[in-house]
């Protein structure tokens, strides 16, 4: 685990230490009681008031977190067994995307995901988490596989974007990921995808066409990063990148707001990275009923739903009526 610590985090983060360096003194004696319960309190409070009112921005640094556990940190927890497949069966494997042959609630799925590395060795193989045609080409190879045995497909998002170098280019980048694009939207099993940390731009829509979309309370997903969409509108000031993020309405609420995604799963006081086997539980939970709720449907019916989910994005309403809607009313497990 890194020594990461974000700014608006710090207080929040002192008082938990205060509070543990007062346990650690003992409890026996009746003041130090009344001073533990106050400062729980305070900390209840502070963590809710810190927590609940971040900024687009904030939450952008929460979902780059170096500790925020990526793809397989997450199969790890959720996951009862899983095998690992690899290779386009054109040119070459690519370690950006992983995918995983897995059991799931007892149930045989396909898991797709973006890995990002934790070390520069690590995401230099991992490629930062952008994946190169063949990964895409590799993950509907898995898809098609989930089809033809009628095993539902979980995919996981967490890419800044698809790599943009001219190798990529060349072997077909962007057919690649329209490929991908095309051939989700009428895949015949149920398909239910979740950003987990960053979902940038088609890197992220290449696996994410889906009949239920999930976000992490606090990922983000965009058409560009806040620093890209900075240097375009304020001629190469990506200092201006907090401003960018809010005007992008890059986090997860607004995506709900707006109807691109389906519902946004509730993390740990703090952000996931500061437990992940709760945040883990939790989103188990969610993938299960959405998964149940599909499989439980004709397939027709599921395959028309998805049709028009996206067929009916992007309307526009002059004066909408705000949709406020909390995130999932999942309960949190204690870890």
């Amino acid at each position: 685990m890194s020594e990461t610590i974000l700014d608006f985090e710090k207080p929040v983060l002192q008082l938990e230490a205060g509070l543990e360096e007062l346990k650690l003194q003992g409890s026996a004696d009746k003041s130090r009681r009344g001073a533990i319960r106050k400062l729980r309190k305070k900390l209840q409070k502070l963590r809710h008031e810190t927590f609940s009112n971040l900024t687009p921005w904030q939450r952008t640094l929460l979902a780059r977190h170096p500790d925020r556990p990526y793809f397989l940190d997450l199969a790890g927890l959720m996951f009862e067994e899983a095998t690992e497949i690899h290779g386009d069966r054109a040119f070459r494997d690519d370690p950006s995307i992983v995918i995983l042959l897995a059991r799931f609630e007892g149930s045989s799925v396909v898991a797709v995901g973006h890995q990002k590395g934790r070390n520069v060795k690590d995401n230099i193989y991992r490629n930062f988490g952008m994946p190169h045609p063949e990964g895409y080409r590799k993950a509907l190879r898995a898809m098609k596989l989930a089809e033809k045995f009628g095993k539902p497909v979980l995919t996981f998002i967490d890419t800044p974007g698809a790599y943009p170098g001219i190798a990529a280019e060349e072997r077909g980048q962007s057919a690649a990921i329209a490929r991908n694009i095309y051939e989700m939207s009428r895949l015949r099993v149920p398909v239910i995808t979740t950003v987990i940390g960053e979902g940038g731009s088609g890197g992220a829509l290449a696996i994410g066409v889906a009949d239920r979309v999930l976000m992490l309370e606090n990922s983000v997903y965009s058409v560009i990063s806040p620093e890209a969409c900075a240097a375009i509108l304020w001629r190469n000031d990506r200092s201006r990148a907090p401003e960018a993020a809010d005007t992008l309405k890059i986090a997860a609420q607004e995506a709900l707001r707006f109807k691109l995604v389906d519902e946004v799963v509730q993390e740990p006081p703090g952000g996931i990275h500061r437990d992940r086997v709760m945040g883990a539980n939790v989103l188990r939970r969610v993938i299960r009923r959405h998964l149940r709720e599909l499989t439980g449907q004709p397939l027709e019916d599921v395959l028309s739903a998805r049709l028009e989910k996206y067929r009916s994005m992007g309307e526009f309403d002059q004066n909408p009526e705000p949709e406020k809607k909390a995130p999932s009313e999942e309960p949190l497990l204690p870890s």
